[in-house]
């Protein structure tokens, strides 16, 4: 069966101003390169390695000088330090192309 598409009226101004804002968001979203992107995944993964440290110490036993007591402890304690180090340097990443783009449009 075939389907049958209608055509929009070639004088409608309010189509035509939704497709020029629609343009002009991709066209700032585009400026962004991944700044927001890096930003959210770096908080996210801070936030997930801080959630992993927290559980080793209070919900998994406690951290002692030879370190967690228990094997949920490590897994956690494992994970706290994959995730710190990586998230932290993803969200510098993003905060130095956010101050980036912010000095490259006050110059514009």
């Amino acid at each position: 069966m075939p389907t049958v598409m209608k055509q929009k009226p070639e004088s409608d101004p309010e189509s035509t101003r939704r497709e020029l804002h629609l343009a002009a968001r991709r066209e700032s979203a585009a400026d962004d390169y991944g700044t927001r992107q890096l930003l959210r995944s770096g908080g996210w993964t801070l936030f997930a390695g801080v959630l992993a440290a927290a559980a080793a110490q209070f919900l998994f036993g406690g951290i002692g000088r030879q370190g967690p007591h228990t094997n949920s402890g490590w897994l956690a304690m494992i994970v706290a330090l994959n995730c710190l180090p990586f998230g932290l340097l993803l969200f510098l990443l993003g905060f130095a192309k956010w101050l980036r783009n912010r000095n490259l449009r006050k110059r514009q």
